[in-house]
């Protein structure tokens, strides 16, 4: 007997130790994983950063940021002035909003306000793979299908412009806005809405002025996270709206964003080392630049305005 509880005690101890072991290599091993995307961001930005100085060792910085010319392969007098691509970006991104913000929000309302569980749960699945649709099947989509629609209503439309690949993705981020917000409406306590039935209260008048003023942050978080991704959208853009930088909002001409231009180099149309190779870093931190203040946004914005119930 004495035997047996003393093997018994040796093989608690033996387990013990090993979960102690695991228990210490655990923590470390998902420190380990944390720090590597942080490294991987760290890396992303030295890059970029490094190769923009040496772009703005070549091109003066107050040129790139007033300029109202972007032609880098002009060959003996390249201009680089990045307005004509910020406004063929935001062209597209307004676009893209008008079209996202109107039937995002209606989807929203009506799947946390009128949808039965049984329409929502055929609903939801279509909404996702709609957001599963790869980037350059929606491209061709607008370039195929959307623009030839509407040079049925506009006849003198050009086949690269910039209000077919805007539409495009817009609908592209309808279930991204769509679903964010439908969480942060369904975060909304039962108890408002039965509370302002009961006084009288239509279901559009509490969506309206119940439901969506208490998840008004994480509305407008979907939002501008919704406006980052159209920011940041390439395939669409480098397949329908063309590759020439105008400036202004011209939505029935050819455009070029910054990311259709950072395609269009990679490409191979530049050589290593040349200004032209720079430029798409300096482009690329732009993006970045971006990207990051709309993100920035988007956290403050759910910060301040987030309800707490």
């Amino acid at each position: 007997m004495k035997s047996t509880i003393r093997d018994r005690i040796q093989q608690n101890n033996a387990k013990q130790s090993s979960q102690n072991i695991i228990e210490t290599i655990m923590p470390m091993l998902f420190l380990l994983m944390a720090s590597i995307s942080i490294l991987v961001t760290v890396g992303i930005i030295f890059t970029l950063l490094r190769e923009t100085v040496l772009f703005f060792s070549r091109v003066p910085f107050i040129d790139f940021i007033t300029g109202t010319e972007w032609y880098p392969f002009f060959g003996n007098n390249p201009s680089f002035g990045i307005l004509p691509l910020l406004s063929g970006t935001f062209t597209i991104a307004a676009i893209a909003m008008a079209v996202a913000v109107p039937f995002g929000l209606a989807t929203a309302i009506y799947l946390s306000e009128y949808a039965s569980e049984q329409r929502s749960k055929v609903l939801k699945p279509i909404l996702e793979v709609l957001a599963g649709v790869p980037t350059v099947v929606y491209g061709l989509f607008a370039l195929t299908f959307v623009t030839p629609l509407l040079q049925t209503f506009m006849p003198s439309l050009p086949i690269f412009n910039a209000l077919s690949p805007g539409i495009v993705v817009g609908i592209m981020i309808i279930p991204q806005v769509a679903s964010l917000s439908q969480e942060a409406m369904n975060a909304v306590p039962q108890s408002m809405r039965e509370g302002a039935l009961a006084l009288g209260a239509t279901r559009l008048e509490v969506a309206l002025k119940i439901v969506i003023p208490g998840s008004l942050s994480g509305i407008i978080s979907s939002l501008v996270l919704g406006l980052s991704r159209a920011i940041g959208e390439t395939m669409i853009v480098a397949t329908a709206a063309g590759s020439t930088p105008n400036l202004g909002f011209t939505p029935t001409e050819s455009i070029q964003t910054m990311t259709a231009y950072i395609v269009q180099v990679s490409l191979g149309d530049a050589t290593f080392g040349s200004t032209i190779y720079y430029s798409i870093y300096a482009v690329g931190m732009t993006l970045f630049l971006f990207t990051l203040i709309m993100n920035l946004f988007a956290n403050h914005i759910s910060r301040k305005y987030r309800e707490v119930y």
